[in-house]
Order: structure tokens, then C-alpha cells, then sequence
């Protein structure tokens, strides 16, 4: 079967079926002495490109799609780790404002690996540390679903060709991972990541449109782009007093997402590599 047939969600999940890859429900990689590692890559082309963001900006990008994994975590965290591929013809200055824009995120850089390609391609490693990590299967009946900022923000700025900086929600993804019962960030899209907490904890998550928070200029239909790099958590009702928190839906009993807009069924899609 074809990636273009399977999916990427197909693909992970066929990888870890055959033992291949394990503990990939969460969005890092839980070790010894609560050390939490996750890696990301951004190719030229597939998630930006150079006609639509400045180099600093991308820098920031790279570093900030990596801690959004460590604030889902409630990490706090450490270093990060760049490989860096990239034409010859590049200017050497164009590098420096990526480094730059990666050095605002106030984590240090501290060792990777460059090498010569047709088109750039950063991936980065963030590495931090948790004294309790959510994960993605905790959520529990009862539970209410809650977003930390305003959603939309990075479809509407693809519309108009461009992009907006992602968020730095680590403050409010240790404060959520002390209460949490399941955590994520939203990178693919509301819909597609809510399943993916529905899915591992083995319940019904009921999400309510009318309460997503929408960044200016974003409509209910940017909801599907994804990249918006806010967390999405389920926690006890009412244990988020004193969080920067909005409610948007519920965990019940059962199996699978419910969208609705105004009580009305509403359909979104969202972003899986491979399929389009």
C-alpha cells in the first residue's frame, strides 16, 4: 500500500503495531529521571517557504513547533539540538538570523550537524524535563476539554500567504500538567488532535465551535489548518480557575469526537502527511 493510500496516522500506527516503534502516543519521548525528548523537522516547500517568511522567523518556527511538544509534556526545558541542510548558494548572513531567531526562544542550542541539500531542511531536538507528563490517554468521563489562547490564527495568515509566529505555552503547560488528566499541542488541525486524545483514552470527546476562540481574522474553517501550537487539555471540571484557560467541550463515556456548531453536527478536516 501507497503512503498516499495509508496516511501518516496508518503508517505510525502500522509501525507500532509490528513493535517497530514504541511509546509514540504522546507528543515526546518519556525517559529516565523525567528527561522528555521530541524531535521535529520543517522541509522547504512542505512546511514553509522562503517567498513567505523571513529567516528569523523561521528559526523561531523550528525551535518553537519542538517546545510546543515539551509544554504538552509540562516540560521544562533544556537544549536543543539543530541538523541543518541547506544549498551552498545560501547566503552565510541568512544562517545567522536563523540562529538568531532560534536564540529568542531562550533555549540554547548546544550541537547538531549541517550538510549540503537541494532545499532546506531544519530538524530540531528539544530536550527538557517533567516531573509528570500528561500524555494523551488519561482523559476520563466528565472531564472538561480546554484550549490555552485563541485558535485560527495560522490558517488565516496562510490564506493571505504568509505565517504568524507560533506560541511559547511552556509557563501554562506545567501549570496544566500538574491537574491535567491528557495534554496536546495543536499542530494538525482541532479535529484530527482531539481524536487523538479520544482514541488512546478511550472516549467520547464532544468539542462545541461556538466556544473556540478565534484569533482575529479566523474563522471556524481555519479550525482545520492546524498549526496553531496552542495545548488542548482535559481536566477536572472546574480545576481551571486561575488558568489562561477557555472551555470547549466535554469527555463522555464512549468512543470517537462530536463537533458541533450552535448543537448543529459540523465537519472538520485537518493535516496528515502523505494524503492530501
Amino acid at each position: 500500500m501507497r503512503l498516499s493510500q495509508l496516511g501518516e496516522l496508518g503508517l505510525l500506527a502500522e509501525l507500532e503495531r509490528r513493535g517497530l516503534i514504541v511509546g509514540v502516543e504522546h507528543d515526546a519521548a518519556q525517559l529516565r529521571d523525567g528527561v522528555v525528548v521530541t524531535q521535529d523537522a520543517l522541509v522547504e516547500g512542505v512546511h514553509f517557504r522562503l517567498d513567505w517568511i523571513g529567516w528569523r522567523d523561521l528559526g523561531w518556527r523550528a525551535a518553537a513547533v519542538n517546545l510546543s511538544d515539551l509544554a504538552a509534556s509540562a516540560a521544562e526545558p533544556e537544549a536543543l539540538m539543530v541538523s541543518l541542510a541547506l544549498p551552498g548558494a545560501t547566503e552565510a548572513g541568512d544562517v545567522v538570523e536563523l540562529y538568531e531567531g532560534m536564540a529568542e526562544t531562550g533555549v540554547p542550542v548546544v550541537g547538531g550537524d549541517t550538510t549540503e541539500a537541494p532545499l532546506v531542511a531544519i530538524s530540531v531536538t528539544a530536550i527538557g524535563r517533567a516531573e509528570r507528563v500528561p500524555g494523551r490517554a488519561g482523559a476520563r468521563p466528565g472531564d472538561e476539554l480546554v484550549v490555552t489562547g485563541a485558535l485560527g490564527a495560522a490558517g488565516a495568515a496562510f490564506r493571505g500567504s504568509g505565517y504568524v509566529r507560533p506560541p511559547l505555552r511552556l509557563r501554562e503547560g506545567r501549570q496544566l500538567g500538574a491537574v491535567a488528566h491528557a495534554m496536546l499541542d495543536l499542530s494538525d488541525g482541532l479535529a484530527v488532535d482531539v481524536a487523538h486524545i479520544a482514541r488512546r483514552s478511550g472516549v467520547r470527546c464532544v468539542v462545541e465551535l461556538e466556544h473556540v476562540p478565534l484569533a482575529p481574522g479566523a474563522s471556524v474553517g481555519d479550525l482545520a489548518f492546524g498549526e496553531d501550537y496552542e495545548l488542548l487539555a482535559s481536566v477536572p471540571k472546574g480545576v481551571v480557575h486561575g488558568y489562561t484557560c477557555t472551555t470547549i467541550g466535554r469527555v463522555e463515556a464512549g468512543e470517537g469526537v462530536q463537533l458541533l456548531l450552535h448543537g448543529e453536527p459540523y465537519e472538520l478536516a485537518g493535516w496528515q502527511h502523505f494524503q492530501r
